[in-house]
């Protein structure tokens, strides 16, 4: 699977990721055949890459120059733009997805309604181009997973539409939640918004580097200039075994709690957007019998199922860690069998081979109508199943 690392020692921003991207083979004309699908006025921006060096490093520096701009868009305005340009489906989706992440982030801030979110710098041509631009090339390069390093938190101030405001900039912080950031010893604001949005929504880890074999380094050039480290993006693209993903651990321990309650609980969480959900017995302080909740799920529902375990149980507090996880591509297929359609799930190994498992539910209706043994539909579907490609 081709996999793009993101290291971002010294921050990200758009013009950066782009930067990397285009140091990586994506051709300046191909980036600027899909910004034009964009729609956006003629003449209204041009787009350059020059080669620089930082502290010693080649990097490519991306230069979007938009001397006209419109800084102040709604959400509704850049999502309606996407959704009418001729840029591809793929491309369509992930683009409203990072605006959908910035859009969520001035929400909580500003406490607005999502469509009332109102952009200042990111509804700027030049952040629209970044955005856009960089799925456009994460798209050319057939990048199927984005995994980043821990993102470096700032320190000091930053110049906004809003007036001069800590680092991290507010928005900034709140695209911070479920991702790993680390103490920075130099002053500034090295990740941006949109930046942030770029980590926070496309790259499905944030921790150290996969194993991976590695293909080609990419550089992507900052605008400041710094002397205490270079400022660069760097990207390494690769392939992976498997699909590498940081997910969310939560635990919590219950010994006071009915446990007729537990069930409801824990479908809510299914219903929720979990991945798992677990029960498990133990021995509590005072020899009570306890039982220890285990959820799994993707960074982004942290919120959302905290407050669904200390609602519906009666959890006091709930204890969470990120751990990073190899899965298997996947897909849900219906297979044609001498019992009918049944639904499967086909798992492909390493090594190219596959496994089929059938759905509990739909060899249960099969043994029922059938009068079979329940194990004996299990292995007829699974034998003429594993006969298909």
């Amino acid at each position: 699977m081709k996999t793009l690392y993101l290291d971002c020692a010294a921050g990200i921003s758009g013009d950066m990721t782009i930067g990397a991207l285009l140091d990586l083979g994506l051709p300046l004309e191909v980036l600027q055949d899909g910004l034009d699908r964009l729609g956006l006025p003629p003449g209204s921006f041009r787009i350059s890459l020059e080669k620089t060096s930082r502290l010693g490093i080649t990097a490519t520096h991306f230069v979007v120059d938009a001397p006209d701009q419109h800084h102040h868009r709604h959400y509704s305005d850049i999502k309606g733009l996407i959704a009418a340009s001729g840029l591809t489906d793929a491309v369509k989706a992930l683009s409203q997805k990072i605006f959908l992440r910035l859009a969520q982030a001035e929400a909580a801030v500003h406490g607005v309604p999502l469509d009332k979110v109102h952009f200042h710098e990111v509804g700027a041509i030049d952040s629209i181009v970044d955005i856009v631009g960089t799925v456009i090339g994460l798209d050319y390069l057939g990048v199927a997973t984005v995994i980043s390093s821990p993102l470096p938190f700032g320190s000091g101030w930053v110049d906004t539409a809003h007036g001069r405001l800590p680092v991290p900039a507010p928005a900034t912080a709140e695209l911070f939640k479920g991702l790993q950031v680390t103490p920075d010893s130099v002053p500034g604001e090295w990740v941006t918004p949109t930046g942030a949005a770029i980590v926070a929504a496309l790259a499905t880890a944030c921790g150290p580097a996969p194993a991976m074999t590695m293909a080609a380094i990419g550089c992507g050039a900052g605008t400041k200039k710094c002397e205490q480290r270079p400022n660069l993006l760097r990207a390494f693209l690769g392939e992976t075994a498997g699909d590498q993903e940081q997910i969310l651990v939560m635990e919590t321990h219950l010994d006071d709690m009915n446990p007729e309650i537990l069930g409801f609980l824990m479908d809510r969480l299914f219903e929720a957007g979990a991945l798992d959900v677990a029960l498990a017995p133990l021995q509590m302080k005072k020899n009570r019998p306890g039982t220890r909740l285990t959820v799994i799920a993707d960074r982004t529902r942290l919120d959302e199922l905290a407050r669904l375990v200390l609602t519906e149980s009666t959890a006091i507090g709930v204890r969470y860690y990120p751990v990073e996880r190899i899965t298997l591509e996947r897909s849900l297929e219906s297979c044609s069998t001498s019992l009918g359609p049944v639904r499967v799930k086909r798992v492909r190994l390493p090594d190219g081979r596959s496994r089929v498992y059938p759905e509990f539910e739909e060899c249960r209706r099969l043994a029922i109508e059938r009068g079979m043994a329940l194990l004996d539909v299990y292995r007829l579907v699974e034998n003429e199943a594993a006969e298909r490609p």
